[in-house]
C-alpha cells in the first residue's frame, strides 16, 4: 500500500475542490499525454525530497518504482509520486512543507485537499 501526493507550480488553490481541478486538469495533460522536461522549479523540488530521504524505499524498493529515480515522475510543472504508507505520515508532511517552501501547490489525491491544510490529518 502507499500513499500520493502531487506537487506543481501555479497559484494557491482557493479551496480543495479547485485543488482537484487543477490537478485532474494537471495530471491529464503532464501524465496522460505527452511527457516533458521538468521545469527548474520542479526540479529543485525534486532534488530537495531526494536529498532529504535517500533511503525514502529502503527493502521495500522493488514495490515502488520511484525508488529509480524521483525525477521520473517529473513532467512540465508537476510531479506526482508514491511514498511507501508505513512512512506517509512523517514523510508527507515534510514533502508538503517543502513544497510550500518551494513556492509550489501541495495535493494529496487520494483524501482531495491541498496540503498543508489545517484540520486535515493526512
Amino acid at each position: 500500500m502507499s500513499y500520493d501526493l502531487a506537487v506543481w507550480e501555479g497559484d494557491p488553490p482557493s479551496d480543495d475542490e479547485a485543488a482537484g481541478e487543477t490537478y485532474d486538469a494537471l495530471y491529464h495533460r503532464y501524465f496522460e499525454n505527452e511527457a516533458q522536461p521538468p521545469t527548474p522549479r520542479i526540479l529543485a523540488y525534486v532534488d530537495a525530497v531526494s536529498t532529504r530521504w535517500p533511503d525514502l524505499y529502503g527493502h521495500e524498493a522493488q514495490l515502488f518504482p520511484l525508488s529509480n529515480g524521483l525525477i521520473d515522475e517529473a513532467s512540465g510543472p508537476m510531479v506526482y509520486f508514491t511514498m511507501p504508507f508505513n512512512r506517509a505520515d512523517e514523510v508527507s508532511a515534510a514533502a508538503a512543507q517543502l513544497a510550500a517552501d518551494h513556492g509550489l501547490v501541495c495535493y494529496d489525491p487520494r483524501w482531495a485537499h491541498a496540503r498543508p491544510a489545517a484540520g486535515h490529518e493526512h
